[in-house]
């Protein structure tokens, strides 16, 4: 899953959960005992799909790239868009989603022949297609 943070900057990382704390000593738990397979399935029901797109863009919890010190660890979860980032030194655990973000540029919509200041006046078109015998 290493593609992801080489994709084009049309996409970006987005915090899902944070957690810290006695919180996050739960999930390390989790991580010690089971994995961190099991660690994505305890954490990802919190992911709400837009909801939670919606408020990490609305409060800047968007990253270019998976932000992670020099004491964090990285998993990238196999066939999906998740990471999961953890440091036992300062007791939290954060799992992010790759989303990609809208183009800027939409594309124009297609303009009706009636609004078409180029097409030739129907009247015109008409006589063109007339066939006399």
């Amino acid at each position: 899953m290493a593609g992801y943070e080489t994709r084009d900057r049309t996409s970006r990382w987005i915090s899902v959960a944070f957690l810290q704390g006695t919180e996050a000593d739960a999930v390390l738990g989790l991580i010690d005992r089971s994995g961190a397979s099991a660690a994505f399935d305890y954490l990802q029901p919190r992911d709400l799909g837009d909801a939670t797109t919606d408020a990490a863009l609305e409060n800047g919890y968007v990253y270019d790239r998976i932000p992670a010190g020099r004491t964090d660890h990285i998993i990238e979860h196999d066939g999906s868009p998740y990471a999961l980032t953890y440091s036992r030194t300062y007791r939290y655990v954060s799992l992010l989603r790759w989303y990609p973000l809208e183009p800027e540029l939409k594309p124009a919509r297609n303009a009706s022949r009636q609004d078409d200041i180029w097409a030739a006046p129907r009247s015109t078109r008409l006589a063109e297609r007339t066939v006399t015998l």
